[in-house]
């Protein structure tokens, strides 16, 4: 098993250190073997003790919103995999609604486009926008400033995580980037299977599922991160209350009209409900979905409507056969780490 962190003591990382003579360590980051290359260049904000240590209690912070609760944590459950599990869609300040369900933050670094339309195409980037939505957290950037450079512990965090010691907006964003970059979810048994380590082995039903995942799945649930980044129309029934286009409304282009990004499977047992607006709340719900719910649209995706069938033809054995494999990729280490916990 590969370990992400090294050099780390107790009484250096966890606690905010006084002495004038403090080291900020740095982060060892491996890539787990059977992941593609890194997306994110981490020679630009490589991640460090106190870097991650800022970032983390900026994830956990509410007053980073305009009433002082909504955390980005509030919507990144860690035991769910960073999401906002049992919640149809996130909500936020003043508890109002919004209209896409919370995705995941889990090997962030691999990725190249963020939220379910690609809106953020930069990590470092990414954050701004759940801070600054009205329906999020609502944050004002001037306020949150001046709320840390009143904190002494948010002080001395600034000034031992970055050369310059600023307490600044392009600071907070590299330490938020930092906690998320150490954010890997890669020791499911799934995981262990592939890299043949002790207990990696998978049940016949369990390798069933795989292979039929992989003839009927992976085209988009591609590569050990099960998302190949790209958006598609899933051929799921426009609900005419909110009508959200997807992409479209970023791109403004007619072919992207209902397309959402491929989310990653990883972990996804543990994080329902499912779809970007979270209509689904099981996995046998998504699978009957592709067996026999997909509507025909001029952006459907072209495979799920091969040879003269709309969706994927699956029998009742095969989509418990697929649940199986889908569980096999929860990663109990991941969600239980208290390097990641509040």
């Amino acid at each position: 098993m590969k370990q992400y962190f090294a050099l780390l003591c107790s009484f250096v990382l966890w606690s905010c250190s006084t002495e004038p003579d403090y080291v900020n360590l740095p982060l060892e980051f491996n890539v787990p073997s059977n992941f593609p290359e890194l997306a994110y260049n981490i020679s630009q904000n490589p991640p460090t003790t106190k870097g991650f240590e800022l970032g983390k209690k900026l994830f956990y912070d509410g007053r980073l919103s305009s009433d002082g609760t909504i955390s980005c944590g509030f919507c990144h459950i860690q035991q769910n995999a960073f999401t906002h599990h049992g919640h149809t869609v996130s909500h936020g300040v003043n508890n109002a609604m919004g209209t896409r369900n919370s995705p995941s933050i889990q090997n962030m670094a691999f990725q190249t486009q963020f939220m379910w339309d690609g809106a953020a195409d930069n990590l470092e980037f990414l954050p701004v926008i759940p801070l600054l939505s009205e329906i999020e957290m609502n944050g004002n950037l001037n306020e949150i400033l001046a709320m840390m450079k009143a904190d002494p512990v948010y002080v001395r965090l600034f000034e031992q995580s970055f050369s310059d010691k600023k307490v600044s907006t392009e600071n907070i964003f590299k330490a938020l980037t930092q906690f998320m970059v150490m954010n890997i979810s890669s020791n499911s048994r799934f995981d262990k299977y592939k890299r043949q380590e002790v207990s990696g082995t998978l049940s016949d039903e369990e390798l069933a599922g795989y292979a039929l995942f992989k003839s009927k799945c992976a085209s988009c649930h591609a590569t050990d991160l099960f998302t190949d980044n790209s958006f598609r129309n899933n051929g799921l029934a426009v609900n005419p209350l909110v009508n959200d286009v997807g992409r479209y409304r970023l791109t403004l282009l007619p072919q992207d009209y209902y397309k959402f990004k491929v989310p990653s499977l990883r972990n996804v047992a543990v994080t329902a409900p499912y779809m970007h607006d979270g209509r689904f709340g099981s996995l046998e719900a998504v699978l009957n979905h592709y067996q026999m719910g997909v509507v025909q649209s001029t952006t459907l995706d072209p495979l799920l409507q091969q040879n003269g069938y709309l969706g994927i033809s699956l029998t009742a054995l095969e989509k418990n056969q697929l649940i199986a494999f889908l569980n096999t990729l929860t990663d109990y280490q991941y969600l239980t780490d208290s390097r990641f916990s509040e």
